[in-house]
């Protein structure tokens, strides 16, 4: 123990026969020599603790009322856990220090108290933050600001939040010139960029960075089926009754899954075969606040064996009790995998224990290829990419609702937050006219008239109800339009989004919190239902599908290409891959495999890319244009994150024209503006961007309403304004997030040059995944029809794995 250290804490960590870890000793010593601090340590390794103890330190040495510490978190849950087990050492120690949250449920009376008089330390979330820098207090309030701890900092720096966040520790710079910046996180692939990123300047080198001591090497193992492994699906569904066998075993265990929809289903699935009525709970963002807090408290508490959830609990939440992690389908990259199974056990001492379920024989691959990338140290890459116009344009709002300001002094201010470090002058002033007059096309209407110059660079809010309407809006999440879940007593459950509650009617029962609910009747948004005993849907929900990550893209391809590895796999995955050497070819990992065949009267195109379904939907929808120029009729397709399969009336006796560069000049514009994408992609950049309001004060606006609402101004601006600050917006964000358009690029150039295509007498082992999908997505519902699709599938496979 240092002897510089507080004797109340020495006597704190001796009394629970602690030793302080040297990656906190590190912090402290940071914090003495006034440095901004990165610390990558891993789950269990006390980094919160890490990242509070110098300014416990420093409250202890030099007492003040006031803000001293300001710690950011990217999930309310989270801030709520840290509170609680900050709490603790603070109370034991007796120390006078207030630790409280704030975020957007937090009562409006401790909001205003908070600003007028604040805790030494307050843990919020990036949109409270942004709201509280927005009131006239913040320059008092934030004045005497000594730390900032940026928690989870990767779940931030690369997103719209993270743009966010990063503006407003430009603004938290400005008013506390002495801030501290400390950076937490325990997976990182890339620390100089996330360096970059928390620096004042973009100088690594000003960021000290902290490694925390390694910890027990996690047991990482996939579940082998009973069976065999799946020829297709991505849920892990068929392996119910096995992780229900590992749930019996273990004292608790937490079960991921990717969506929301399938955390319902692989609960129902769970609950149909738990004989011996173990309690088991579900976990998700759409469920209410009190319904995740109970089952929360009940897994602290140890009341629950299990815990079906999604990214909802990918952060933060400490349950020591946890023995295992189970990840239902793939995680789509190595980095999250590992922040999964960092839910269990906590103690840095003892290895977690993680479990993939593959839901198909590519995943299969996926999964070893995820096990052997984290043996290698190997994370998923950080991809940053230039900060969001749309939240630019929010935040310059944000800051003239405080009081007003001179556009050169916060053009200087903005520049130092990394991600706007090159922004131009020229874009600068286009995001003062966007709040100025809405842009040229629309400043005939008042309404788009925020801001006013008052003089030469000199700006201000053009009325106080500028501000409170800001306040309203302000956010950059932007769900889908979402309709409230009640019983009849008015208890809320939770939230589906519009898009799925407008097919319901009454009398209609749906699964959702484990229970099955039936529709009694609406009103307004809110959706009022009953417990019931009916077979119900699942609840569906939109947004975009996670992809497999490059970097383990590339080891399933030289999996692919390396017999000698086959040894590792099961029987029935060597087989398949060994028949299709066969029957087909196995690519190279630099080769693209094309390959086509008839089947049932139509003929099949299969492109084996391994660039994820995003890239793959959007190839989907260009390259069936193409087709159908060609006169090949194309009549639909289906796609993975591994190939695309496309069926026509003629055969494509050759695909190289199809593939050739130019398709992403012309005709990928093209499509993307008479796709949906791109309107999305406005309703979103509008809505953050401040030209649509989703609430007025007390009311607010439908999806329908709003959907309306920036459908008619896209389609203004578009007309005579095509190069409006918020299409520019609109359009890098389709391009960027919607289609995964770098990895559509690396497909289609290299497509040319190394594009093999085999053209089969019949399907092939590796196409039958695909075309067991393209069955299941043309029949019709109903139990009566899943005999026929099993029917056909096995079909599918005799003719794939003959030989003859």
């Amino acid at each position: 123990m240092s002897p510089s250290l507080p004797p109340v804490i020495e006597n704190w960590f001796a009394g629970r026969g602690w030793r302080l870890r040297e990656h906190q000793l590190a912090m402290v010593d940071a914090a003495r020599k006034g440095e901004d601090v990165l610390l990558v340590a891993a789950t269990g390794a006390g980094k919160t603790l890490a990242g509070f103890l110098p300014s416990i330190i420093d409250l202890i040495d030099s007492p003040l009322e006031g803000l001293h510490t300001l710690y950011i978190s990217p999930l309310k849950a989270l801030a709520v856990d840290v509170q609680r087990n900050l709490l603790t050492p603070i109370e034991e120690m007796d120390l006078p220090i207030r630790v409280e949250t704030r975020s957007g449920d937090t009562p409006s009376n401790r909001k205003q108290r908070q600003r007028s008089r604040p805790p030494q330390m307050l843990l919020t979330t990036p949109e409270s933050l942004s709201l509280l820098l927005s009131y006239p207090e913040a320059q008092t309030m934030f004045a005497g600001l000594k730390t900032i701890i940026v928690d989870e900092i990767h779940a931030f720096a690369k997103e719209k939040r993270g743009d966010l966040l990063s503006l407003a520790l430009s603004r938290l710079q400005r008013l506390a010139p002495e801030v501290r910046r400390i950076g937490l996180s325990a997976t990182i692939s890339d620390p100089d960029a996330y360096r970059g990123w928390l620096s004042t300047d973009g100088d690594i080198d000003s960021v000290a960075l902290v490694r925390g001591e390694p910890g027990a090497t996690p047991e990482l193992s996939i579940l082998t089926p009973q069976d065999r492994v799946p020829w297709a699906g991505h849920s892990g569904r068929y392996a119910a009754r096995q992780v229900m066998d590992l749930i019996e075993a273990h004292d608790a265990s937490i079960i991921f899954c990717n969506t929301r929809s399938l955390c319902e289903l692989i609960f129902q699935d769970l609950w149909s075969v738990n004989d011996r009525q173990l309690p088991i709970g579900v976990h998700h963002g759409s469920l209410s606040i009190e319904a995740r807090r109970k089952v929360e408290a009940a897994m602290a508490e140890g009341r629950l064996r299990a815990l079906v959830a999604t990214a909802s609990l990918d952060m933060g939440l400490d349950w020591g009790n946890v023995d295992l992690v189970a990840q239902m389908g793939s995680p789509k990259g190595s980095s999250r995998f590992l922040q999964r199974v960092g839910r269990a056990n906590h103690r840095l001492d003892e290895a977690s224990k993680g479990m993939i379920v593959p839901g198909n024989r590519f995943e299969y691959l996926e999964a070893r290829a995820c096990l052997d990338a984290i043996a290698d140290d190997e994370l998923d890459p950080e991809i940053f990419r230039p900060g969001a116009l749309d939240v630019l344009a929010q935040h310059v709002m944000g800051v003239a609702c405080a009081g007003p300001f001179d556009e050169a002094e916060l053009l200087a201010e903005i520049r130092t937050a990394a991600p706007y470090a090159s922004l131009d002058k020229e874009t600068w002033r286009k995001v003062l006219e966007l709040n100025a007059t809405g842009g040229y096309a629309l400043k005939a209407y008042d309404k788009y008239r925020r801001l006013v110059e008052t003089g030469p660079g000199k700006w201000r809010i053009s009325t106080p109800k500028v501000a409170a309407r800001h306040r309203l809006n302000a956010g950059v999440i932007v769900d889908n339009v979402m309709m409230d879940l009640r019983f009849r007593n008015g208890r809320h459950i939770g939230r589906v989004e519009e898009s799925f509650g407008s097919t319901l009617s009454i009398g209609d029962a749906f699964f959702f919190s484990g229970m099955s609910l039936e529709v009694e009747g609406f009103k307004d948004s809110d959706i009022l239902v009953r417990a019931s005993r009916k077979e119900g849907r699942i609840v569906s929900y939109g947004g975009q599908r996670m992809s497999m990550s490059t970097h383990l893209a590339r080891r399933v391809r030289q999996f692919l290409a390396d017999p000698t590895q086959w040894r590792r796999f099961p029987d029935d995955v060597r087989e398949w891959l060994d028949v299709q050497s066969r029957r087909s070819l196995l690519p190279e990992p630099h080769e693209l495999l094309v390959e086509t065949f008839p089947h049932e009267g139509h003929h099949y195109m299969c492109i084996y890319s391994f660039e994820g379904w995003n890239a793959h939907q959007s190839l989907g929808m260009l390259v069936t244009k193409r087709m159908d120029e060609a006169g090949l009729k194309p009549m639909s397709w289906v796609a993975n994150d591994y190939a695309l399969a496309i069926s026509s009336i003629e055969p494509v006796a050759d695909p190289r024209p199809l593939f050739s560069p130019d398709i992403l000049e012309e005709e990928f514009r093209e499509w993307v503006e008479e796709s949906h994408l791109l309107r999305r992609a406005f309703r979103e950049v509008a809505v953050i961007g401040g030209l649509v309001e989703r609430q007025h004060p007390g009311q607010r606006k439908t999806g329908k309403q709003v959907s309306f609402s920036t459908d008619l101004i896209y389609d203004v601006l578009k007309k005579y304004e095509p190069s409006h600050l918020l299409l520019r917006a609109a359009w890098d964000d389709a391009r960027a997030r919607m289609t995964e358009l770098g990895r559509l690029v690396r497909l289609v150039d290299r497509a040319a040059e190394t594009m093999i295509h085999v053209a089969a007498e019949r399907v092939t082992p590796m196409a039958v995944p695909l075309m067991v999908n393209i069955g299941r997505e043309q029949a019709p519902g109903g139990s009566a029809d899943e005999a026929l699709l099993v029917a056909a599938e096995e079909d599918l496979v005799a003719q794939a794995m003959r030989l003859d």
